[in-house]
């Protein structure tokens, strides 16, 4: 599929709206993270995933976050589970009522979440949930590649920038003991393992394709920006894996499509804000842009 395809395929993936739809159908997300030092983070990525269009989202914290993410929206469901001494317990119940889980926006380093978060993903994994891992998350993948190696279909979406994509790719050339050492490339963790590498030039990678976008954005690059990014892939993602589109679209492709929609709804989102806002420009403007351009970009004719 190329890009012009992908652009095509991208404006099937909203569910129509419809009075006999209940409340839960068009996409629930599960974010992971937020931590005494990072609440905002995980603000960012739930809030995004609900303006895009997911009709609930609830987000696992540890304690110290959870009233601070309260505070921010009454639209969340938080949870401040995640330092609990049975956080997986409490939390295991919740996994299966969700599309999509979002892994790693304000997780923060401390090890026992770290610890908790690895028991997460090996019950999604056992339960072949759909994940999306960004920021801290992308850290604990780091540390130990085989908690995602060969994950099962769907599989997990990686949102790494460029540092923390080379952080990757080092830890698979330590692992390999490569006697030249890899810089570029793409990750070799498995055949759903799709990768939606941040920068100038977004670059999405899965086992066999490849798809580059630019254009759009600013000169601005402004903190959350890659949360609200997380968070778009997380509802993009549910509805591809839920909805029907065209025959002739791969179901090894529905990833990268909803990695593709998420880059070009960003893109527009920045550029819009920052044509209002220029160097004062904010994630929260940002935010405030997703319905616009959701409506011309993608809401069904």
């Amino acid at each position: 599929m190329d890009e012009k395809n992908f652009a095509f395929t991208c404006k099937q993936l909203a569910p129509p709206l419809a009075n006999d739809k209940h409340k839960g159908q068009a996409g629930r997300i599960g974010v992971f993270g937020g931590s005494l030092e990072y609440t905002g983070a995980p603000y960012f990525a739930a809030i995004s995933a609900l303006k895009v269009g997911a009709d609930l989202v609830h987000v696992f914290c540890a304690k110290e976050a959870g009233i601070v993410i309260k505070s921010y929206s009454p639209e969340l469901i938080v949870h401040p589970l995640l330092d609990d001494h049975d956080a997986v317990k409490k939390i295991e119940p919740w996994l299966e009522r969700l599309h999509v889980i979002l892994i790693g926006p304000g997780l923060g380093r401390e090890p026992s979440t770290l610890n908790v978060v690895t028991e997460i993903i090996n019950l999604c994994r056992a339960a072949s949930k759909p994940l999306v891992i960004d920021a801290d998350g992308l850290y604990l993948i780091a540390q130990n590649l085989d908690i995602i190696r060969d994950y099962p279909p769907p599989g997990v979406i990686l949102t790494p920038n460029v540092m923390e994509y080379a952080r990757l790719l080092e830890a698979e050339n330590a692992e390999h003991k490569a006697e030249v050492p890899r810089t570029v490339g793409r990750l070799e963790l498995g055949r759903t393992i799709t990768v939606l590498r941040k920068g100038p030039e977004d670059d999405i990678m899965d086992y066999a394709k490849r798809v580059r976008l630019s254009g759009g954005g600013s000169g601005r690059r402004c903190g959350g920006q890659g949360d609200l990014l997380a968070g778009a892939v997380s509802t993009f993602y549910a509805w591809a894996l839920q909805h029907k589109m065209e025959e002739d679209v791969d179901h090894d492709d529905r990833a990268m499509i909803a990695c593709y929609a998420a880059c070009k709804l960003t893109r527009k989102c920045n550029e819009r804000a920052f044509a209002k806002k220029g160097r004062a420009m904010v994630c929260s403007d940002m935010i405030e842009e997703i319905s616009g351009v959701f409506k011309e970009k993608f809401e069904p004719q």
